[in-house]
């Protein structure tokens, strides 16, 4: 009995002293907690905190850029699209199944019969000559020292090709039909020829030599629309070119035609019918091609150049959050162990440099929006055109940010959590 009750005594105690136990609560880390340690780490030392988001701002400012000014660019390029390529057709003369028997498809009133066509504005002949041997192109008789040039070719054209090349005339004139009906030795230089030759203006009626053919220079072209491989030519009447040299040799002849906008298509459907109702076959035209096709190449061909670039400033701007976020694991070794002294857990100082390093990423994606805006803004008004940008875009550029701060704050926030308290308090 009396041992009973020594037991009932001892089973009370250890009922009350269980009793009177207070429950150990877990340490939390609320939000808000979280967000001003964040702001504390970044304002405690705001100088490496800017140099450090520098990279993230970069490299966001670049993919902002990149994408507006892609863009921009292709709505200017389908304007000038519009106003070049598609109205320009160029028709081939293949001579169909009598290519070795007619050298020259093309009839002689062919500038005519193209020009009568509705929509058309300026239309030529032109093929590349073949030199004979032993022949250069020259300023002087002979092509002595100094002034010949090899470079240069030398092109037969209708007058109503060089219009629909769309000149910009630096010195005198260009051959009209005229010239060429009565085959006279005149000859238009490109910039390019004239600059090699020394010849600098038409006011003294100076002359080229194709061997010992003389060839006044009536005019000087500074700038083409179209074909600017002629400006390293000397190009004359077509006319004088079958006297001088017979018809076309290796290259067969060509036609450009310039359209009004909107008519290349057509024009090209009824050029070959209009130059040769009899044979049609012996030419082949070729329209501009699809201006989406145009503009979808350029701006893939863009958008992977320019995204490259920043991808890679993206890139270096995490490897500076994560270089930062680590040196500043080592420099706050006694304050980790301090907090988990205190009754922090690993993953509360997982969150607290994670939030520190995406708090850092977030405001480089802010201020590398602003500055890509800003220069996809100043690019336009430079340029004189209209900027485009996807809200979508700028919506996702400060998010980008984010993910490369979480990014690069994971092996630090780790490698942070792994530090044992009582070692980091020896520190």
């Amino acid at each position: 009995m009396t041992h009973r009750r020594q037991q009932a005594r001892r089973q009370g105690r250890w009922r009350r002293r269980r009793q009177g136990r207070q429950p150990v609560r877990a340490s939390r880390l609320s939000l808000t907690d979280l967000a001003s340690e964040a702001v504390a780490g970044i304002l405690q030392r705001p100088a490496r905190a800017a140099l450090t988001a520098l990279g993230t701002v970069l490299g966001v400012g670049a993919f902002i850029a990149v994408l507006g000014l892609t863009a921009t660019a292709t709505s200017q390029i389908d304007a000038r699209f519009s106003r070049l390529t598609a109205t320009e057709v160029t028709v081939e003369d293949t001579g169909g199944d009598d290519a070795d028997r007619v050298p020259l498809a093309f009839p002689d009133d062919a500038e005519a019969r193209i020009g009568h066509l509705p929509g058309v504005t300026a239309a030529g002949v032109h093929w590349n000559v073949r030199l004979p041997p032993g022949r250069s192109i020259a300023a002087t008789p002979g092509g002595e020292a100094g002034a010949t040039d090899r470079q240069a070719s030398l092109v037969a054209a209708g007058p109503g090709m060089l219009r629909a090349a769309g000149p910009t005339l630096g010195q005198g004139r260009l051959f009209d039909a005229f010239h060429s009906r009565s085959g006279q030795r005149v000859a238009v230089l490109g910039a390019s020829v004239a600059e090699r030759l020394g010849i600098s203006t038409v006011t003294t009626q100076p002359a080229v030599f194709v061997g010992d053919t003389a060839f006044t220079v009536i005019g000087i072209v500074d700038d083409l629309e179209r074909k600017p491989e002629l400006l390293t030519a000397v190009v004359i009447p077509e006319g004088t070119a079958r006297q001088l040299f017979g018809p076309p040799g290796d290259e067969r002849a060509r036609m450009l035609v310039a359209t009004e906008l909107g008519a290349a298509r057509q024009i090209a459907g009824q050029a070959a019918v209009a130059l040769r109702p009899d044979h049609p076959e012996y030419f082949r035209a070729v329209a501009p091609p699809d201006p989406r096709k145009l503009r979808s190449a350029v701006s893939a061909d863009l958008s992977r150049l320019f995204l490259l670039l920043a991808a890679v400033c993206l890139v270096i701007g995490a490897v500076g959050i994560a270089n930062t976020t680590l040196v500043a694991v080592m420099e706050r070794t006694g304050e980790i162990g301090l907090r988990r002294a205190l009754g922090a857990r690993a993953r509360h100082i997982t969150l607290q440099f994670l939030s520190e390093s995406a708090a850092l990423g977030l405001l480089g994606g802010v201020a590398g929006t602003t500055l890509g805006v800003s220069t996809v803004v100043a690019v336009s008004v430079v340029q004189r055109w209209t900027p485009v940008l996807d809200t979508a875009t700028l919506a996702a550029a400060p998010a980008l940010g984010l993910a490369t701060g979480l990014l690069a704050g994971l092996y630090p926030a780790w490698r942070a959590s792994r530090i044992p308290p009582v070692e980091a308090l020896r520190r």
